[in-house]
Order: structure tokens, then C-alpha cells, then sequence
């Protein structure tokens, strides 16, 4: 991959910041599930929690490459700040960009840019996951506003949001038909929190259960038109999933970073384990497909980013499931690796395979994306 002088500025600047901020905090971050709040200002002020949004509004103008260079150097060394990276984008910014009006974008976006905006997207329910037209949460008009009633659970960053993008029923339509998206304040009387998820990985990105009791807010909080909401939710997280991708490749990288040092220190029968022709392979087989997913990812990045969406769900899809996909089986194979100490909490690469193992579940299970990219070929 190639990249110009602004985007190696921009990973040399962020590497050195997580090896001054984000490192020494990671064994916290797993120990406790805790949200990092002092990364907020952090990133903030170098933009990258606002990264997507354009200058007009204040932003750094970034795009989806610039996103995904950043999340993956991130991610070599935690998923969970990695997440945090462009927080404002699939909840915030894009969303509004995509579907707000001028109004809206003239009240909201300039708080993305003043870099210290957390927000949360509300889509999944106990009983919808992958099929968001299964939501059951209800948005009932009442003259000039809503009035919202529903559950959510596993929202990442629901307890710390200042912003939740909601999505809720508004018309008895079947499927996802009736849908709609609106932006809510978390202070609104009736935003009531549940409990923290207790999670097996991505720990330091907190996940809680999200509760609208008669919670009213003005019409102008939705964003769209009503009962297009699932649309809205399906472009924006088409425009995300690479993002998703880029965290897997950083996670992937970084056990292979671990795993070559390792065994080049390693000495078994009076070598190193890096000598003997079996780890060699090992080590080559996952080079091999961090390379292979490393082209996917940015050759879709620069696809989406040049303007042309034909292919957006599919290419989005593609590059989502396979390099998720890749980060599981080379994590696994880090653990392996360094065997017993692959195994010890002592060493990275096991919390480096139980957050692997998420990214593979969340927005769309890699079987909802098969079935994309299936459909997406016999239609053609």
C-alpha cells in the first residue's frame, strides 16, 4: 500500500501516540471493561474522533482511507481505542451528512468538531440482531414531537453517549418498512440505562442496555424521512463495515508483530524457534493473508472514497467478512505460536483472538454477509 506524505504523517502522529497514551492503559482497560474517558481529548484534539467530518463544519476532512489507516494502527495494540477512533462517524456525522437537513446539519455537526462529542448507534434489540426489521422499539407522533417506548442492549458506549442514534418504529408496515432514525439526547427525561454486558473480549469499550420510557423528543430529532430509517442504517453501515475490517487488520498485524519477536527469542533443543522450518511456515502463512487482507481493505477504501457506490453493499461486505475472517485465524495462530504463554494473560495474543472473535459478529454476522454477496451475484 502506498500511501502520500499527509496519510504517513498521519499514521507516524498516531503511532506515537498510542505508544504514549493507549498502551499503558490496556491491562486496565481489560481488567475492568472501563471506558478510557481520558482518550476522548486525546483524540479529540487531533481529530480523530471527528476524523469524518468534512472542514466545512469544522472537521479534519478525512475519508474512509484515512479512517482505516488510523483504526488499524490503533488496533495493533487495542480494538477497544480503536473503537473509539472516528466514534462519531457511523452514529453521528455520516448519518447526518447522508440525511439531515441543512438545519440539522448547521445544529449538530459543529459539535463533532469540537472534538470532545461521544455517540452511540441504537439499532439492536434482545430479540432483532442481523434482522433490524425485527425492531420492536415504538416512536408514536404526538403533535410536534415523539414519543419513544423500547428496550436496546448491547449499545457500545451507550452509558457515556452524549448523542444516541435511535432507531424505532413508526408505522405498523411489515419488515423493515416503518423504521425510523432519530437523533436523541441522552438527557432526555425518560433516557433510562441498564446494565453493563459482561463481554468475552473488546473490553475498555463498555456495552450496556439502553431503555426509552415515554421518552419525548421534538420532530426535529428525526433525521430522514419517516419510515426510511432501515435505508438510512444499511447505506451508513455499508460505509462503516470497512472500518470494521481495518481494526481486524490492526488486530491481525499486531499478533503477527508479537509472534515473530517471540519466536525469535524463543529457544527450543538449542535454537530458536524461528528456526525451524515448521514455525517458518507458520509465521509465512500469516504474513500471507494480513497482505492479502491489507490490498482487500484498501483497494475497497479507495473504491468507496472515489465516489463511485455501485458496488458499495457488496464490495463492503467482501471486505468486511474476509478480513475478519483472516484476524481470527491469525490470532488463533499467534496463540499457538507462543504456546502456553499464548494462552497466558501475560502475553497479548490471547485477548488479541477473543476480540478477533467479535468483529466477526458485529454489524451483520459474516453469514449476513455471505448472503449479501450471494444475492448481490445472482442478481446480477
Amino acid at each position: 500500500m502506498r500511501l502520500n506524505e499527509e496519510l504517513v504523517s498521519i499514521q507516524d502522529s498516531v503511532r506515537r501516540m498510542v505508544q504514549k497514551d493507549i498502551v499503558p492503559l490496556v491491562a486496565g482497560m481489560e481488567e475492568s471493561d472501563r471506558f478510557p474517558s481520558e482518550l476522548v481529548p486525546i483524540f479529540g484534539d487531533m481529530g480523530l474522533l471527528q476524523l469524518w467530518l468534512p472542514e466545512e463544519y469544522g472537521g479534519p476532512g478525512g475519508n474512509l482511507k484515512t479512517v482505516c489507516i488510523v483504526k488499524e494502527e490503533i488496533a495493533k495494540v487495542s480494538l477497544a481505542a480503536a473503537t473509539l477512533c472516528g466514534n462519531n462517524s457511523i452514529s453521528f456525522i455520516l448519518p447526518i451528512l447522508h440525511y439531515g437537513t441543512e438545519e440539522q446539519k448547521e445544529r449538530w455537526l459543529p459539535l463533532a468538531a469540537e472534538g470532545r462529542l461521544v455517540t452511540a448507534i441504537a439499532v439492536t434489540e434482545p430479540q432483532a440482531g442481523s434482522d433490524v426489521s425485527s425492531i420492536r422499539t415504538r416512536a408514536v407522533k404526538d403533535g410536534n414531537s415523539y414519543v419513544i417506548n423500547g428496550q436496546k442492549n448491547w449499545i457500545t458506549w451507550g452509558g457515556y453517549a452524549h448523542y444516541v442514534l435511535l432507531f424505532a418504529r413508526t408505522s405498523e408496515a411489515s419488515g423493515s418498512d416503518g423504521i425510523s432514525a432519530f437523533l436523541v439526547d441522552t438527557k432526555t427525561p425518560g433516557f433510562r440505562l441498564g446494565r453493563q454486558e459482561h463481554k468475552m473480549g473488546r473490553n475498555g469499550a463498555p456495552n450496556h442496555e439502553l431503555f426509552f420510557d415515554d421518552m419525548r423528543v421534538d420532530a426535529d430529532c428525526l433525521l430522514g424521512e419517516e419510515g426510511q430509517g432501515f435505508k438510512a442504517c444499511m447505506k451508513v453501515l455499508d460505509l462503516n463495515r470497512p472500518t470494521i475490517a481495518a481494526t481486524s487488520l490492526g488486530l491481525a498485524q499486531g499478533a503477527l508483530d508479537v509472534s515473530v519477536a517471540y519466536a525469535k527469542e524463543r529457544k527450543q533443543f538449542g535454537r530458536a524457534i524461528a528456526e525451524f522450518q515448521g514455525m517458518q511456515f507458520k509465521l509465512a502463512d500469516m504474513a500471507i493473508k494480513i497482505e492479502a487482507a491489507r490490498n482487500l481493505l484498501y483497494n475497497c477504501a479507495d473504491e468507496i472514497d472515489s465516489g463511485d457506490h455501485s458496488r458499495l453493499n457488496m464490495i463492503s461486505s467482501i471486505t468486511k467478512c474476509f478480513v475478519t475472517d483472516i484476524a481470527m485465524e491469525v490470532t488463533t495462530e499467534a496463540v499457538q505460536v507462543l504456546g502456553s504463554y499464548g494462552y497466558s494473560k501475560e502475553f497479548p495474543v490471547e485477548r488479541m483472538m477473543r476480540d478477533a472473535k467479535l468483529n466477526q459478529i458485529i454489524e451483520g454476522t459474516n453469514e449476513i454477509h455471505r448472503l449479501i454477496v450471494a444475492r448481490r451475484l445472482l442478481e446480477s
